[in-house]
């Protein structure tokens, strides 16, 4: 049977405007123990450390051309993929997604049509320091993380102070549901029990939708040993038990369909596992990439190198668009809507 094997870097728990860590992701890819060592020993045949990790290894510039080597031959040769996701991003979307859509849902809005919530969530991240103020945005998306994190009425009632206190009629379908109406409808999606800015389990599923589409027939999955799979376990018990017959369509290149193929997730230490330490590489190298691409912290592999190397179906990103019309074409038909109401009435026992 098929096993995918997955690191992930950047994890920060429900804090998304961490400053050290911009993003965070994952990577899987379909190899065996035994072929792992194999190219590991290929590509490092000096390596002395009892577990190959990407940082140790990149610091070292005479080690950027076998990391190279070693990433294309995992590229071409085998099933992979990686996820990217820009985190002070992702808190804007759940913004949009908890602070906003339940005001528009219960309006009979689909917000989710076409990626709407998406266009209006690159809209704010972009454009809101601007038209909303710099020091004020950034008070509103502390506020929101830290209602999202407390869920008492005084951490609601300073999110919607917080919105007040934005120059919030230049963006008024965004902002006033809380500025203006303190909309209870929102106010109740954020206290939710259960419900966070922890991004973990996106991720993750993010990478299952992709893994659906790669493997034939069952597969299976190890990670490196996390609080964080942990904290989700059961939550992937339930999506990998679910036997009814749905599928629901997210993006031109992904899809939600169960029953997965997916039968079972297990921890491994990754000192134990050269296929889970190529995951690390993976995912190691497309987080110090984004770091570099966008300014935060130079050093590390070229990413005019190590870009290229990806196919298209090979590398996800979460990070904002402003080409409304692409992202209206790519996201065309999203049943994004349906998905969470039909996850929410049988997955996780709760209707909206």
């Amino acid at each position: 049977m098929t096993c995918f094997r997955i690191d992930e870097s950047g994890y920060t728990g429900f804090d998304l405007l961490n400053a050290d860590q911009r993003f965070q992701g994952a990577s899987a890819i379909a190899i065996d123990d035994d072929e792992a060592a194999r190219l590991i020993k290929e590509h490092f045949p000096r390596i002395q450390a009892t577990e190959l990790k990407y940082r140790a290894l990149s610091r070292r510039t005479s080690n950027h051309s076998r990391l190279l080597g070693l990433m294309r031959d995992l590229m071409s040769d085998f099933d992979c993929v990686t996820y990217v996701a820009d985190k002070r991003f992702m808190l804007t979307l759940m913004f949009v997604d908890y602070s906003v859509e339940p005001y528009y849902y219960v309006r009979g809005i689909d917000f989710y049509e076409n990626g709407q919530n998406y266009a209006m969530a690159s809209m704010l991240h972009i454009a809101g320091p601007t038209l909303l103020g710099i020091e004020e945005f950034a008070a509103l998306m502390d506020t929101f993380q830290r209602a999202m994190k407390e869920k008492s009425p005084q951490s609601l009632q300073k999110l919607v102070e917080a919105a007040r206190a934005t120059n919030w009629s230049e963006l008024p379908e965004v902002l006033g549901p809380l500025a203006q109406y303190a909309d209870i409808d929102c106010l109740s999606a954020i206290a939710t029990p259960g419900v966070s800015t922890d991004i973990a389990i996106v991720i993750l599923i993010s990478l299952i939708t992709r893994m659906e589409v790669m493997a034939d027939g069952a597969y299976q999955v190890e990670h490196d040993q996390s609080k964080n799979l942990s904290t989700y376990h059961d939550l992937l018990q339930r999506y990998i038990d679910h036997d009814e017959e749905v599928e629901f369509r997210a993006t031109e290149i992904t899809s939600l369909r169960f029953p997965l193929k997916l039968t079972e997730v297990t921890q491994v230490d990754s000192k134990s596992s050269p296929a889970v330490q190529l995951a690390d590489i993976m995912i190691g190298a497309a987080i110090e990439a984004a770091n570099n691409l966008t300014g935060l912290r130079p050093g590390g592999l070229d990413p005019e190198y190590l870009m290229p190397l990806y196919r298209e179906d090979q590398f996800i990103h979460m990070i904002p668009s402003i080409d409304f019309e692409e992202q209206r074409r790519f996201r065309s038909g999203s049943q994004n809507g349906e998905a969470i109401e039909y996850l929410a009435s049988n997955l996780f026992g709760k209707k909206r």
